[in-house]
């Protein structure tokens, strides 16, 4: 709400008593009682003083709305009146007056000229620089004062609303439409609104899926069913109109939908989200997930009903975050509401772990929610998230979650989005409880590591030593961090042959000193720690231990002689350690370390534990494997006999 002198803007006051003008000024031209003033400003627990405060500030903005105005002079603005006090304005001076104006005018003219009154109805609505009363106390914005202006803003949007299908225009009002219904959620007029300006966009689909979410709020928090001007629109939809695409006239006789050029002024557009991280230049590899996930939102469009989730899952260091981001700028352009992007931080050195609440409410900031419209709650905040992006196209990135719970308040609850998970945790989760399409990311194998340090370091230098470059790609496992590591140390010194890089490599083989740098992000040993350190202590130890497994994979019994733990414990520790995928099952009941996260184990070890510990782990494991080959021994034995 501004009040306007000339030029000038009032811009001070103390709290109060901006609560107090806020109530002259919603009720402008009517006497307020002293009774309404006092209940404004402190709610039901007045001081035995409150009347006399009052009088305080009646003559504070009695010299703040006419300054010179000698003390304890009534002035010509801020009369008594009725026991209370009236608040006179001039001209356009309140923008409120003026949006009234404008309204009744659009009002007027509606039946004759749905296109004129669309104007007008923008202009009145671009009045609006937020909610009504915002920065008061919470008491005080609850009052009935304040909430009946709000009525006339959501009045005037449904108005508008109306006006703009009538005039073939209905994409004019969608911005306001969505903005008022993401802050009213339980508004079915508004809902309604929406729900008819959707399907005469051609959003049919998206029009249906607000409903079912409206649908779904009522019944769960109030234990209603829908009314009967929602199910109109709902039914509206169903019999195909309003409905407009391709330029041809709706099933109810409207005009086209006319190009954005053509919004009246008065109507901004919601902010359209871009938060995606820069793509990376030399991404390579990953053709067959790419495909895979390329099918998956191809699907989606298919099936415009189903909320669609990927979860994109794997080893530190295997390219979750860059497969992600650059899948998901391969297919912006098929989100046009925008796209959301969050690094969780799931395996922050720190510990400095984003939170849902925290993640939600930077959502709802970059899709224009204003803050104080954001209410207090995970849960709260949640549903607001989902009715904001009920019956919009946008993409979301949930990128580096701890696990399923994590990310469960950041899902979209309506079609027409799709959510893309990263995380080092398998999120089984998402996949039991929502379905979720799960993609397991593997090392490189040679083809690819190949491509990587072509991409890195040129064709000529790789094809001019291509023993050289296979060496390094296999030292490196295929992992694409390590892989990054080795070609940026090669790319900073191109007089240096591969030869010698590879010698570096093959000189530390065993160990991960030659992948440290002094940037955590992209050491890998570091790297690996991050997920090393969010398992239990018990778990952490079978992980340094299984560093001592000569074989090329193991079993669960072979992981319960080294820790020296029966199998029916042994088996959740080997879990949580395939959760995170510091190990893999590759077969049923058979697992392996990746060559990279073996040498982290034994580095963990060797650090952690005493030689006498790992030699009794060792004398476990042969005594194991000592008794296994004797069992088969004597099982042959029968056999040939």
């Amino acid at each position: 709400m501004r009040v306007r002198r000339g030029d000038t803007e009032l811009e001070q006051g103390a709290p109060q008593e901006w609560a107090f003008l806020a109530l002259l000024l919603v009720r402008a031209g009517q006497p307020v009682s002293m009774d309404e003033i006092v209940d404004t400003l402190w709610g039901t627990d007045p001081p035995r003083s409150a009347v006399n405060v009052v009088r305080r500030h009646v003559g504070s903005l009695r010299r703040l709305l006419e300054p010179g105005l000698p003390a304890r002079a009534e002035g010509r603005l801020l009369l008594r009146d009725a026991g209370g006090y009236r608040l006179l304005t001039e001209g356009d001076s309140l923008d409120l007056t003026r949006f009234r104006a404008l309204r009744e005018a659009g009002r007027r003219t509606a039946p004759e000229s749905p296109a004129h009154a669309l104007g007008l109805f923008g202009e009145a609505l671009s009045l609006w620089r937020g909610p009504v009363a915002a920065g008061l106390p919470a008491h005080a914005r609850t009052r009935p004062a304040f909430a009946a202006v709000e009525r006339e803003r959501l009045a005037a949007v449904r108005e508008a609303a109306d006006a703009a299908l009538r005039a073939g225009r209905p994409g004019t009002v969608l911005p306001e439409l969505r903005r008022a219904a993401a802050e009213h959620p339980l508004d079915e007029p508004v809902q309604a609104s929406l729900i008819l300006a959707l399907a005469a966009t051609g959003h049919r689909s998206q029009a249906l899926g607000v409903y079912d979410a409206v649908r779904t709020r009522l019944v769960g928090e109030l234990g209603i069913d829908p009314g009967a001007e929602l199910r109109g629109a709902r039914e509206t939809v169903l019999r195909g109109g309003p409905a407009a695409a391709g330029g041809a006239a709706t099933a109810a006789g409207l005009p086209p939908v006319p190009a954005v050029e053509d919004v009246p002024a008065g109507f901004a557009s919601l902010p359209v989200p871009a938060q995606l991280p820069h793509d990376i230049a030399a991404f390579t590899g990953r053709g067959g997930e790419i495909d895979e996930m390329l099918a998956l939102s191809c699907g989606a469009a298919r099936t415009p009903n189903t909320v669609v989730i990927s979860a994109i899952g794997g080893m530190a260091g295997v390219g979750k975050t860059a497969l992600a981001v650059h899948w998901a700028h391969r297919v912006a352009d098929r989100f046009p509401d925008g796209q959301l992007y969050v690094n969780l931080r799931g395996y922050d050195p720190c510990g400095a772990v984003m939170e849902a609440g925290e993640a939600v409410r930077g959502f709802l900031d970059a899709l224009g929610v204003p803050p104080d419209r954001i209410p207090h709650g995970v849960d709260a905040q949640a549903a607001l998230y989902r009715s904001v992006l009920a019956g919009r196209r946008i993409l979301v990135v949930l990128d580096n979650a701890r696990d399923s719970d994590h990310v469960r308040p950041l899902l979209p609850g309506a079609p027409g989005c799709l959510t893309l998970v990263t995380s080092r945790d398998a999120l089984s989760g998402l996949v039991a409880a929502h379905g979720a399409h799960a993609l397991t990311l593997r090392p490189f194998d040679t083809a690819q590591a190949r491509d990587l340090l072509v991409r890195r370091l040129g064709a000529a230098r790789v094809d001019a030593e291509p023993r050289a470059a296979d060496e390094i790609a296999g030292l490196c496992a295929g992992l694409p961090l390590a892989l990054a590591c080795v070609a940026a140390r090669a790319a900073a010194h191109p007089h240096f042959p591969l030869a010698a890089v590879a010698a570096e490599l093959r000189e530390a083989h065993g160990s991960l000193d030659a992948f440290a740098r002094s940037d955590a992000s992209v050491d890998v040993g570091t790297v690996f720690s991050w997920s090393s350190r969010q398992i239990s202590d018990e778990a952490a130890r079978l992980f340094r231990l299984l560093a001592l497994h000569p074989g090329p994979d193991f079993t669960l019994p072979a992981a319960a002689a080294l820790t020296g733990l029966p199998p029916r414990r042994t088996r959740p520790l080997l879990a949580e350690l395939t959760g995170l995928h510091l190990v893999t099952e590759h077969s049923p009941g058979r697992y392996a370390f990746h060559d990279l996260l073996r040498a982290h184990a034994g580095e963990l070890l060797e650090e952690g534990h005493t030689e006498a510990e790992r030699q009794d782990a060792r004398h476990r494991l042969y005594h194991h494997y000592l008794h296994t080959a004797h069992a088969a021994d004597l099982l042959l034995a029968v056999v040939d006999t």
